[in-house]
């Protein structure tokens, strides 16, 4: 698979969709979590998404239990969770591992192209891949980095 666009996955609320729905937009791809000490990070990535969206940003969120089972809900709870703590309206995804031999296609692929990625495990909730205009990955930021931290690099892709 050579871009974004070549995956399927299912939404929160259980819809299969291409993830070509995104295809010429620069998408950040965010692995969250309800019970982190990352998770008022969800605040700075609806604040990107609300301020890049006009220009063709995305955000999309997939819930990850995989580090300190710090995602346990059910996907009406998450979805619940993130629609009334911080009015989450970025796409948001069914839950799905990061790591290991349940990886999700979408993230072993983030790992493995993703330069300077060398293929090395997500560390925790709120690792973050930044995806160019023609669907390849660009860049990973670790999950201390605080999303407005991302403008400049999310302006330079959008221009």
């Amino acid at each position: 698979m050579s871009t974004l666009a070549d995956f399927r996955v299912q939404t929160l609320d259980g819809k299969d969709v291409s993830l070509g729905d995104y295809s010429g937009k620069v998408v950040l791809v965010v692995n969250v979590a309800s019970a982190c000490g990352n998770t008022p990070q969800y605040a700075g990535l609806q604040e990107l998404y609300r301020e890049f969206a006009p220009r063709g940003f995305v955000v999309l969120g997939f819930p990850c239990n995989q580090f300190g089972e710090q995602e346990p809900g059910s996907a009406a709870e998450i979805a619940e969770f993130c629609s009334l703590e911080y009015r989450v309206t970025f796409p948001m995804f069914a839950k799905i591992e990061v790591n290991g031999a349940g990886a999700d296609p979408v993230y072993k692929w983030l790992r493995s192209e993703t330069p300077d990625s060398n293929d090395r495990d997500v560390e925790w909730n709120f690792v973050k891949f930044l995806i160019g205009r023609d669907g390849k990955p660009a860049m990973r930021y670790g999950d201390k980095v605080e999303p407005a931290d991302l403008r400049s690099d999310i302006e330079k892709f959008l221009a």
